[in-house]
């Protein structure tokens, strides 16, 4: 792909590259520049006055500005001074690679910009949302840390099946949401879909609970106290609509704390309530609550039963260090519901400290990999605990026939043919040919199949979704959308491209007439009488400069505003905002109606 790497791009694995696509700035229309241009002047104004004081100092330190979309590269020459990067993508990528990628410390956004018709709010991920909302708070370099770590972190959540046909139906949504020739029938269908899937989440993963937090602190959050909150969440940042619904009291501020983990979301509405923070230092004390109770650091049982019940890759971790990365399905477990075996079925890959081990692959460990968990029957030392000496008086020695029984039930009975060591001369695999393995009467492998390779290891430490090595697997499989241009503009909608493009010129070219506004005014009454941007632009220009044609613009914005209930309000701000011009380093007085 097209794009101009830093030193914080360089150091992203190749699985993540794949999600990377090129800006292609030319694709912007003079309307999404001037919807852009609108949402900014709107937010700004009044974000100055309930956002934290990080976000108007991040929106200089990250290069937005109000008047035109942010390009990548440019974005990127000023990111690096805060050891960021942002990369464009197809709007909604998997949820771990989209944590994976805060753990680079990189910024990821979606390059599309919503429909005019979604001006206050989209539930699709545009460049509206990642870099007027993400971007200027991770200039605070106490937030940043928390993006980072919950990067770290959230990236190796265990999710559900249903989590990953939440996560289609979520970008179907949005893609339906945001083409401009979709049928309200198939829009009404994806959104339905979306609900139906929520209302059958009666069981939340980890992924799901992780999912919560980051809904409730990354996008919907606010920090401070609970009477005069102030806003962080980059979906109340980038929403001109919700970012004045949420300082309400028709929105109920709870303090936050784990419990929100356990409290799901609707990306169709606006939020009932929210969560404040006291400090930015509160978000990292409650994720490392939250990864306390993860597969991550618990392992067990349970983490490889998350696995399991995921149906895609992940790693468990035994205590000696070794790490299987595979699809699991199915853990022998004893009395006490400990693991005494794990099973797993298609390419395996067995690594130490996150990397493959010599022979160990995915080719060698085809068909899946089985071994034993905990200590031998009725011998105190465990296995990884052994000396020379003791290996060899319990017959686990090259080229001698032994039989090993663990305390769980398993029996592995074979002739030893090496061993692996970590570093310290740790014994981490044994592998036996001629080997029968059995849990009491069941045959587990039978010697038929070739060599066993037993881990080592008393207990199961962690457990975690995605591999141990990246390179283990093949982890390139993602296609990047292809816009579908259409070769052939219709005439009507290309002559009001030219109109806004015009408008643009006049006014970044400080070179505006009157009877050059005027004539535009004119065609649009006449031909595109349902427009209400345009002559709000209109408006803006000629107040500015004290043009007799602003009375008129202004009585025609106002019979719309008496004929266009749903958008009243927005030809309301708009004319504010013409009147009491927008800059980020400046001051302005208080938006009526607020």
């Amino acid at each position: 792909m097209a794009y101009e790497e830093n030193e914080v791009l360089r150091r992203l694995p190749e699985h993540l590259k794949q999600f990377i696509n090129d800006q292609d700035y030319k694709n912007y229309t003079p309307v999404d520049q001037e919807v852009w241009r609108y949402v900014m002047r709107k937010n700004v104004d009044y974000l100055k006055k309930v956002a934290h004081g990080s976000y108007v100092d991040g929106l200089q330190k990250t290069g937005i500005s109000i008047e035109n979309i942010p390009s990548m590269y440019g974005m990127n020459r000023i990111l690096k001074d805060i050891g960021w990067a942002a990369v464009a993508v197809d709007g909604f990528i998997p949820p771990t690679a989209f944590m994976e990628f805060q753990a680079y410390n990189v910024l990821v956004i979606a390059q599309d910009i919503r429909q005019i018709q979604n001006i206050e709010y989209t539930p699709a991920p545009d460049i509206i949302h990642e870099s007027a909302g993400h971007a200027p708070i991770i200039a605070n370099p106490e937030y940043a840390e928390y993006l980072r770590r919950f990067g770290e972190i959230g990236s190796k959540a265990i999710s559900s099946a249903l989590d990953y046909e939440m996560y289609e139906a979520i970008r179907h949504l949005s893609i339906v949401k945001e083409d401009r020739e979709s049928d309200p029938k198939v829009i009404d269908r994806a959104e339905q879909k979306v609900l139906d899937l929520q209302n059958s989440m009666t069981e939340l993963s980890e992924m799901a609970k992780i999912r919560n937090l980051h809904w409730w602190t990354v996008e919907y959050g606010l920090i401070g106290d609970l009477e005069n909150p102030k806003i962080y969440g980059a979906g109340l940042l980038s929403s001109i609509g919700e970012s004045k619904w949420c300082m309400t009291d028709e929105v109920k501020k709870l303090p936050y704390d784990l419990s929100a983990a356990d409290v799901s979301f609707d990306i169709t509405k606006p939020q009932p309530q929210l969560f404040v923070t006291p400090d930015f230092a509160h978000l990292n004390f409650v994720l490392e609550q939250f990864a306390n109770q993860m597969g991550l650091r618990t392992g067990g049982t349970e983490g490889i039963k998350q696995l399991i019940e995921s149906k895609n890759l992940g790693t468990i971790e035994y205590n000696t260090g070794i790490q299987v990365s595979g699809v699991f399905k199915r853990v022998i477990t004893d009395g006490h519901d400990n693991p005494v075996y794990i099973q797993t079925e298609g390419p395996t890959a067995l690594s130490y400290h996150e990397k493959e081990l010599i022979g160990h692959g995915t080719n060698y460990h085809a068909h899946g990999f089985g071994s034993p968990i905990g200590k031998l029957k009725n011998i105190n030392i465990a296995i990884e605990n052994m000396s020379p000496y003791d290996l060899e008086a319990y017959k686990i020695k090259e080229g001698e026939m032994t039989q090993l029984e663990f305390e769980g039930g398993i029996t592995v009975e074979g002739e030893v043919i090496t061993g692996t060591r970590n570093r310290k001369g740790k014994v981490l695999i044994v592998s036996f040919k001629n080997c029968t393995v059995k849990h009491h009467d069941e045959v587990l492998f039978h010697p038929d199949w070739g060599i066993y390779d037993m881990a080592i290891g008393k207990s199961i430490v962690s457990a975690y979704a995605g591999p141990a090595d990246f390179t283990s697997f093949n982890m390139i499989s993602h296609e990047l959308e292809t816009k579908v241009k259409k070769l052939e503009i219709e005439p009507k909608e290309q002559k009001r491209r030219e109109l806004y493009q015009e408008l643009k010129g006049m006014r970044e070219n400080n070179l505006v007439v009157e009877e050059k506004l005027s004539e535009i005014f004119q065609i649009m009454k006449s031909e595109y009488p349902t427009e209400w941007l345009l002559p709000v632009e209109i408006y803006e220009l000629a107040f500015f400069n004290k043009f007799v044609l602003q009375h008129e613009v202004k009585d025609y914005l106002l019979q719309l505003i008496s004929q266009q209930k749903e958008v009243a309000h927005l030809i309301e701000d708009g004319i504010w905002l013409s009147e009491n011009p927008v800059r980020i380093n400046e001051p302005v007085s208080s938006t009526p109606n607020l």
